[in-house]
């Protein structure tokens, strides 16, 4: 695991790019420079009543500007994710990171990257560094609710993309199996991010062809270093050090082999 950093960012930007989600960039000393595709920081509140920040995972990393995209959803009034979508160009925030394991690719295997709800961020990062890394043999199938399709077009700049929506509004009418599926698409292993019944609907996929597949857990997390037990998941091997069959999404993940969890 990467070293982590505890640090005070400078924002760079920040815009909304559909319904309760926004664009966020920021400035760091030490993180960019340390972080992979799959991690995530922990931002903090600047209101002293909320101790516990908030992880959002990294949508895109600049090493040379030490820039980190963050792209994430507002969950609700009052929410540390709505005093971040306050936040103007040359404002401050406090973050920890990177945090977590990112994704490991297996080159020469033909991919899926896929992305649901705002599991879809992630990913972008991933494809970019892939495509960079010279991995172009994959292909992205992304899951939306509905036309709020945010960062589809940058993903179409990265790979041939596919889009599902709940409400049939753009690509296939379902979910991202579904698009798999009416598109004819094939692959020998599957990066994912996204809620977990998309994840455990993957997992039985991959089971079912006989393909690798890699999953980053959405989970909400607490403390974000693994102290706190608070985001763990089921396993299917007993954990040497506790004798239980645990893991820490925050910790040993975010990224799992999808045979390693019960979802």
């Amino acid at each position: 695991m990467s070293e982590k950093f505890q640090e005070t960012a400078t924002v760079v930007s920040q815009k909304s790019i559909g319904a309760g989600i926004f664009d966020l960039t920021i400035q760091t000393k030490e993180i960019a420079a340390h972080a992979k595709a799959g991690q995530f920081v922990s931002v903090y509140s600047g209101d002293a009543s909320k101790l516990l920040p908030r992880p959002i995972s990294l949508c895109g990393i600049d090493r040379e500007k030490k820039n980190l995209r963050l792209v994430y959803r507002v969950t609700g009034e009052g929410t540390g994710t709505e005093e971040f979508s306050k936040l103007k160009t040359g404002d401050t925030v406090r973050i920890l990171g990177p945090l977590g394991n990112g994704f490991t690719v297996d080159p020469g295997k033909k991919a899926f990257l896929i992305g649901g709800g705002i599991g879809v961020p992630p990913m972008l990062q991933l494809a970019k560094q892939m495509k960079i890394s010279g991995m172009e043999d994959f292909q992205v199938v992304m899951g939306y609710r509905d036309a709020n399709t945010f960062l589809l077009e940058e993903f179409k700049e990265q790979a041939e993309t596919f889009a599902a929506t709940e409400d049939g509004s753009v690509g296939t009418k379902g979910n991202v199996l579904d698009a798999i599926r009416e598109n004819h698409l094939k692959a020998d292993v599957i990066y994912a991010c996204g809620p977990t019944p998309m994840l455990r609907a993957l997992k039985a996929y991959a089971a079912e062809q006989g393909i690798d597949c890699y999953i980053s857990m959405e989970e909400r997390m607490a403390c974000g270093i693994g102290a706190c037990l608070a985001c763990v998941c089921k396993t299917t091997k007993m954990d040497e050090h506790s004798n239980v069959k645990n893991k820490r999404i925050c910790k040993e993940g975010p990224v799992f082999d999808a045979k390693e969890v019960e979802l």
